[in-house]
């Protein structure tokens, strides 16, 4: 549905798909290629193409993983060939194990191949990660502990966290459709700082008890450059920036209202039509529940930016729909993965939904790949197939009543 959706949303752009060539499938290790013949001279010169007119391959390392991950990861893939095809961007497609699918093969969650192809790539996609099959092993050997070694090996300190509810799913909120209507949230969340990574943390014993301890620390320069990631997501945005702390009790949360302000300011974000403004994290809590769309751009820590971000989710409806990316600085790649798990129970049934895998995509075409247009195009073909009723099993009680639905299995969603 959404590949055919592709090519109605583009009109008469896409007239000519057919003279376009496509080169074959790589898996494991080599290299899968979707390039497109004929595009124009602009593009192959913005790409870094070579004299003889060859096409520089943008590269994709994807991990598909576990549960229904490879079934989500195959609809996204042929989306991706489908927009590149008709946009004339070549890319090039390279599989790696990792979780549970990686200890079975290799022993550890995250293979030193995988990791050295990831660190080389333009981007990583992700699709899901663990099962009922591992979950005695240590946390450090667990399919999890291989997406953590994966985020640090990359550097990605900041996580983009959208919420957007679609109209057609209005009813699957557990908000009235008045407050939830129209909701399009980024939460920018700092991913490797704050309490779950500060020092000294432990257990020792307090006047006579035990005593359990955990230290939130932020360093300027952490606080910058999350700062930063927030401020050039808004410029593509409506602008408004809510930045959110504890400012009131946490001298962490002190040090970072103040170095986001200077930070704003230093950056000329106000000549730049951006806004900024404070929030306490309880109020955003309260706030996200009674007023929700009046939020753009919220820019938080990392222990606030998970909670914040998980109760964002909540609120749009549906865990299959929502994607989310881990990014580093410039230059480095990210990770582009669904919110959702691996659904262990429905693996292999065709049932599960790609849409959350669809937008990742989207995401990484935006963010990752520097084709906005194909993440614009991805996106309208999601909302089309939307408007036409198609929903796969978890979406079928989110719309109003009376809306004509036709259920379809993920392979057909796609």
């Amino acid at each position: 549905m959404v590949r055919a959706a592709l090519k109605t949303t583009r009109g008469g752009a896409w007239e000519n798909l057919s003279s376009f060539r496509v080169a074959g499938r790589v898996v494991g290790g080599r290299r899968r290629v979707h390039k497109a013949s004929n595009v124009n001279a602009e593009r192959l010169r913005r790409l870094g193409a070579t004299s003889s007119g060859d096409e520089a391959s943008k590269v994709i390392a994807t991990l598909p993983g576990d549960g229904i991950g490879p079934e989500i990861m195959s609809v996204a893939v042929k989306v991706l060939e489908t927009v590149a095809e008709g946009e004339g961007v070549s890319l090039a497609f390279e599989e790696y194990p990792v979780g549970g699918d990686a200890i079975d093969k290799t022993g550890v969650p995250l293979p030193d191949e995988t990791l050295e192809a990831c660190k080389a790539s333009d981007a990583v996609l992700l699709a899901a990660i663990g099962g009922y099959k591992w979950d005695n092993l240590s946390s450090k050997m667990r399919p999890e502990g291989g997406l953590l070694q994966l985020r640090a090996g990359l550097d990605c300190f900041a996580n983009l966290r959208p919420a957007i509810l679609q109209d057609e799913l209005l009813q699957g909120s557990p908000l009235k459709p008045e407050i939830i209507k129209g909701v399009d949230i980024m939460i920018v969340r700092e991913l490797v700082g704050g309490i779950y990574f500060g020092e000294p943390r432990g257990f020792e014993t307090r006047d006579g008890e035990e005593a359990g301890y955990n230290t939130m620390v932020y360093k300027k320069s952490e606080v910058e450059r999350i700062a930063r990631v927030a401020f050039e997501i808004a410029k593509q945005r409506k602008g408004d920036i809510v930045s959110v702390d504890k400012a009131n009790v946490l001298e962490v949360s002190q040090l970072w209202r103040k170095t986001v302000a200077e930070a704003f300011e230093a950056d000329g974000c106000k000549d730049a039509g951006l806004s900024l403004s404070n929030m306490y994290v309880d109020n955003c809590s309260m706030q996200l529940c009674s007023n929700p769309s009046q939020f753009d751009v919220i820019l938080t820590g990392n222990i606030f930016g998970d909670i914040l971000s998980d109760q964002a989710s909540v609120i749009t409806g549906s865990l299959g729909m929502l994607p989310s990316a881990s990014v580093s600085s410039p230059g480095k790649p990210g990770i582009y993965e669904p919110v959702h798990g691996s659904a262990p129970d429905i693996a292999g049934q065709d049932i599960a939904n790609p849409l959350g895998m669809v937008l990742s995509a989207a995401m990484m075409c935006r963010y990752g790949l520097n084709e906005p247009e194909m993440a614009d195009i991805i996106e309208d073909a999601v909302a089309d197939v939307l408007a036409k009723g198609y929903r796969t099993g978890d979406l079928m009680n989110s719309s109003p009543p009376g809306t004509e639905l036709k259920q379809v299995g993920c392979t057909q969603m796609g």
